[in-house]
């Protein structure tokens, strides 16, 4: 693809989700509160994951490292979006507009590979736990890690390569609450067709590879899981993997909708609705879901909290 940066407009114009003033005075209120929620949980996770012996383990690597993603992924979009409650006109300069996409990418792309890196976990733990500590290596976790952010720098470079090649002249309204690529495409004074698809077939291509590696480990534990014969041990298989299974129900549902499903089935205030739900309620539930059901974790939380309190009288 041939670069081009004969870009005359100087800055976007975000259109936000409404422009009821009634409506912004609420949903800012209530965005504040989810994004002060997800930077709180989150961060609370990674502490408490850092700071508890007992859960330096595989999953719990994976599950701190899903949460610093959950922090980006929501700090990426949803600072921009408060502000637009509280302004008539939402600018952001073009370059602003691209470290946003290109953060965003980054971000949401990781999170797919995390959570292939989750169900593959999850398989070694249930399908072949004697083989555990071999399969699932620091050396395993580190080459998996790698691998989620670097897939994510790889389609986010794509991504932001795509958008500096076209020439923005006209319009510069973003029909949207965050710089995404498709509706930025649409304001393009040319016609570059690679632009136009590339969204679907990068986003499409990651999701069927991560979803692939998740569909058939769930598979593989499903068969172990039927093969035990103890009914307490099979319930204990499938409570580890009920957190992990709605997590990803919810994020790819919703991603698979806006990025891969043809968006002339739907109308534009349609997807931003849903892309209010996997950039910015997603990020505040997987803390909550993860540790709503996780016995370990709400152990690690109670003893934490119990040498915190023991040091404060102390």
């Amino acid at each position: 693809m041939k670069m081009v940066n004969h870009t005359t407009v100087t800055e976007f114009i975000i259109l936000g989700l409404t422009d009821d003033p009634t409506l912004c005075s609420i949903f800012f209120v209530i965005f504040l509160g989810v994004y002060v929620v997800t930077i709180w949980g989150n961060f609370s996770t990674i502490i408490l994951i850092r700071s508890s012996p007992q859960l330096h383990t595989p999953m719990y690597l994976f599950l701190c490292h899903l949460a610093f993603v959950d922090i980006g992924y929501s700090t990426s979009v949803t600072p921009l979006m408060i502000v637009s409650f509280l302004r008539e006109r939402t600018a952001i300069a073009v370059a602003g507009c691209i470290a946003q996409l290109g953060s965003d990418v980054i971000f949401g792309t990781a999170e797919c590979f995390l959570l292939a890196s989750l169900a593959y976990d999850r398989y070694v733990a249930i399908s072949s736990p004697l083989l555990y500590s071999t399969h699932m290596s620091p050396s395993v976790c580190i080459i998996l890690l790698v691998a989620s952010y670097l897939g994510g720098s790889v389609i986010a470079s794509l991504c932001t390569g795509c958008l500096m090649s076209l020439t923005f002249c006209g319009p510069n309204k973003i029909n949207h609450f965050f710089c995404d690529l498709p509706p930025l495409v649409k304001l393009s004074c040319t016609h570059i067709y690679v632009a136009e698809i590339s969204p679907a077939i990068s986003a499409g291509s990651i999701i069927v590879i991560t979803l692939f590696i998740i569909v058939v480990s769930y598979v593989h534990i499903l068969h172990a899981i039927l093969k035990m014969r103890s009914t307490k041990g099979r319930h204990k298989a499938f409570s580890t993997c009920t957190s992990h299974l709605t997590v990803v129900t919810l994020f790819y549902g919703t991603v698979t909708f806006v990025y891969v499903i043809p968006k002339s089935r739907h109308s534009p205030d349609y997807i931003k609705v849903v892309s209010v739900f996997y950039t910015v309620v997603i990020p505040m539930l997987n803390p909550l879901i993860y540790s709503l059901r996780n016995k370990e974790i709400k152990e690690a939380m109670r003893k934490l909290m119990a040498r915190t309190h023991w040091s404060f009288l102390k």
